[in-house]
């Protein structure tokens, strides 16, 4: 089939969350099946050097803010030198960069990547709804029924779950290094969270830990991801609860496969914003052990009691009570993790993505 010319518009800089690594891995996979794929983003050595390192083209524009007419004109620039057919526009400054390019001439496919579940204001309801916007990426079904809800019509919208590399997080993995390297003991119960923003529910994790370390002498609680002022705020809270020798908190990492494989449980508590948490899918690939919230496109993946176990957000008691349950019964555990992987292998895998995603594009240029 003819390669497609893609352009992936990110506008922030960042490079170790969630929505970067889907970015990345989207790009590299479609680089991979032939398609000539530009990524741009906002500065970063990190994205410059990755990304040369796959073969892609990466173009640095700093995007400041949503109505930036230099970064626009930068980005029309590049739709025209490179031919480009398709932008994939993740996150709502990349959209409006985008529809400024095409008022500059650079008119392209463009769709939008939505992974939250955050109301949309009446602006943004508007850049949903554009007839500019061709296809809208809903990473659940969940978020969908919200952006129909919006007013946003269905046939616009494609539910592509995000996917997770199951060449890179599966059940093989040897996690006795990370347990050495942090001092932790095979006897000791790890439960893990990666990811620290306040709508992840860092707060009503401890909660729970102070729950659980009475009735469980060996449990751990490991938070990932931190940036330096939140490592000391963890820890300077996890002393406040008599939690000091229990709690470790660590900065961003690239071995989270290696983690996850350490760890005996992990848990999401996130109450708001979430579409599909990519630590859950990742932990599920790795065959561990998941309790994640009732929230938005969550109970999608995790099916209560089959492929993990779910409760109501904001809920210390029951998250506490979720993690007891499955450190005492290590069969329930070993089962769920299993169905987990299945699920994950079967839906949510990096390759049913790009297949979903390659056939959006090729969708659209047909039409």
């Amino acid at each position: 089939m003819t390669p497609l010319r893609i352009l992936q518009l990110y506008p922030k800089s960042d490079y170790f969350t969630g929505a970067a690594i889907q970015l990345r891995d989207l790009a590299i996979g479609l680089a991979r099946r032939g398609h000539a794929v530009t990524v741009a983003t906002s500065p970063n050595p990190h994205w410059a050097g990755r990304l040369r390192a796959a073969g892609i083209g990466h173009v640095e524009i700093p995007m400041r803010r949503a109505w930036d007419v230099r970064a626009a004109w930068r980005i029309a620039r590049l739709i025209r030198a490179r031919d480009i057919q398709v932008v994939h526009a993740h996150k709502g400054r990349a959209r409006t960069l985008t529809l400024l390019a095409g008022l500059m001439g650079a008119r392209t496919l463009l769709v939008l990547n939505r992974g939250v579940s955050f109301g949309l204001s009446w602006t943004n309801r508007l850049g949903y709804t554009s007839r500019r916007v061709h296809a809208i990426v809903a990473v659940c079904e969940s978020i969908k029924r919200d952006l129909v809800a919006a007013g946003v019509p269905a046939d616009k919208i494609a539910v592509i779950y995000s996917g997770t590399d199951v060449e890179r997080f599966h059940p093989g993995i040897d996690g006795g290094a990370i347990r050495r390297e942090l001092g932790i003991t095979p006897q000791q119960f790890v439960v893990t969270q990666i990811g620290v923003r306040s709508w992840r529910g860092w707060r009503d994790v401890l909660d729970a830990m102070a729950r659980v370390a009475p009735r469980l002498a060996d449990a751990r609680l490991l938070f990932v991801g931190a940036p330096p002022p939140r490592i000391a705020e963890l820890s300077d809270l996890a002393r406040e609860r008599g939690l000091g020798g229990r709690v470790l908190v660590i900065g961003h990492r690239e071995d989270v496969p290696q983690i996850l494989a350490a760890s005996d449980v992990v848990v999401d508590a996130s109450y708001a914003g979430a579409g599909l948490t990519g630590s859950i899918r990742e932990a599920l690939a790795c065959e561990r052990p998941v309790v994640a919230t009732d929230l938005a496109g969550m109970p999608e993946l995790v099916v209560d009691g089959e492929t993990g176990l779910l409760v109501p957000p904001r809920d210390p008691a029951a998250l506490a009570g979720a993690i007891l349950r499955l450190a005492g019964d290590p069969t329930l555990a070993q089962a769920i993790a299993r169905a987990g992987r299945k699920r994950v292998d079967a839906h949510f895998s990096l390759g049913a993505k790009l297949d979903a995603t390659e056939a959006l594009y090729r969708r659209l240029v047909a039409a």
